[in-house]
């Protein structure tokens, strides 16, 4: 039995009362190096909360007065202060779909299977924008409420990078599902504009600009896969056994499977470089203000030939993420490269071209961003995932997200090798299962 998502039509969302604030906010540093870039998230809820399309939406309108510059665009040319572009707070509204899928409850629906019908169908979960991208007329945000028959629901949600990174749209939710709840405000007083966030060097700015701008068409596999948690704690144990116990977390490990197994399937010539990039919440490392939600995430690199990488113990491709995540904090925010020699420094423009852009692999995670917070009503998610086959990845990239409930180990929605290579990645998955 095929599964059919009903849609309305797209309504336009405003803030619910007029908002007297600033009619520009400026884009920081961060907003810049990450660009007009979309981002999905999906959050599964099995409970029921009373009409959860309205339910959300009426929230949706009242958290846009705290959070209005949801509500503006992103307006190219030069203001009054000399910046090139910046968030118009002209209250224009968000994008809200309300759908349904009623011949169907949600656990015979979705994420039981990686089936042709199963992706289709998270296709459909949310809204996207066109596949050019995020346009200057577009909302920066897209909500999309789901019902199924079970009473069941999912919220998919689709923004504008610009506007926040993963932790602000996870505050941002959390505050819709407050409101949603009955709290007159949200707990956290959100804010947008922080002068006192750093500027980044002109030599990290345009490589982060390179690592997350430049499109290749790449025809890329979505791959929904798990990574158990016996296979992690399998690694976690070891290396504290090795390494004087010294704490692994579950990211470091998910990252060092994904990155060998990857550089095994892809590996054409030992000798390319393959390169790990991820990246992190730095807020506390720059001191943001408190309720901050714009972009302040730093991108670590690491480098090693492909088959280094390929043939090395997994305890030691751990033991390179820890040391480039303790790398992080204070005068690593404003040299991003330090744990690079200075040749390969100069190779950063050659290894986001077409020719080796391929060999790059961006790791994000969403299991502590606070996504699993948002409640609107009927309590936590069940799950929360990503997908964003509507848009173009401008890299090869996987995010590491929260479990089902129910089920151990972690989560990763990827697109992150070519069809010709994804059976090929899968095998070396299953080897270390």
């Amino acid at each position: 039995m095929s599964t059919v998502v009903r849609k309305s039509s797209p309504v336009v969302v405003r803030p619910s009362r007029p908002v007297t604030k600033s009619d520009t906010i400026k884009l920081s540093a961060f907003d810049k190096v990450v660009g007009k870039i979309p981002a999905t998230v999906l959050l599964v809820f099995e409970n029921p909360i009373h009409e959860p399309a309205n339910t959300i939406m009426r929230a949706l309108s009242e958290t846009l007065v705290h959070y209005y510059p949801f509500a503006g665009r992103i307006v190219a040319g030069i203001d009054d202060d000399g910046e090139e572009d910046h968030i118009l707070c002209n209250g224009e509204g968000v994008a809200f779909i309300s759908a349904s899928c009623s011949n169907c409850a949600l656990k015979e629906a979705i994420f039981l299977d990686h089936s042709p019908c199963e992706r289709a169908l998270l296709q459909e979960l949310a809204i996207y924008y066109p596949a050019k991208g995020c346009g200057p007329a577009d909302p920066l945000l897209l909500m999309q409420v789901t019902e199924f028959s079970c009473g069941g629901f999912v919220l998919g949600v689709t923004w504008n990078h610009l506007i926040a990174d993963g932790a602000g749209m996870a505050q941002f939710l959390q505050a819709v599902g407050e409101l949603a709840r009955g709290l007159s405000s949200p707990s956290i007083i959100p804010v947008r504009l922080d002068d006192s966030l750093p500027r980044l060097p002109p030599s990290m700015d345009d490589a982060l600009r390179l690592a997350m701008l430049t499109l290749v068409p790449w025809h890329l596999a979505y791959l929904d896969i798990t990574v158990p948690s016996r296979s992690i704690n399998l690694i976690r144990a070891e290396f504290g056994s090795r390494f004087n116990c010294q704490p692994c977390t579950m990211f470091e490990a998910v990252c060092a499977v994904l990155w060998q197994c990857r550089t095994r399937a892809i590996m054409s010539n030992s000798d390319t470089p393959a390169v790990l990039m991820f990246s992190a919440n730095v807020r506390k490392h720059v001191g943001a203000k408190p309720g901050y939600y714009g972009n302040c995430t730093s991108c670590q690199f690491l480098m090693a030939p492909s088959g280094t990488v390929a043939s090395a113990d997994i305890l030691d491709l751990v033991k390179m993420i820890k040391r480039a995540k303790e790398d992080i904090p204070h005068t690593s925010i404003l040299n991003q490269f330090s744990n690079l020699t200075e040749a390969n420094k100069g190779q950063m423009p050659q290894l986001f071209g077409p020719q080796l852009r391929y060999n790059v692999l961006l790791v994000t995670s969403w299991r502590n961003l606070g996504f699993e917070d948002a409640d609107f009503g009927s309590g936590k998610a069940a799950r929360v995932t990503s997908y964003a086959a509507g848009n173009t990845p401008s890299s090869p990239a996987c995010i590491v997200c929260l479990p089902c409930q129910g089920e151990g180990g972690a989560n990763v929605s990827s697109a992150f090798v070519k069809e010709e290579h994804a059976q090929a990645f899968l095998q070396e998955l299953a080897k270390l299962m």
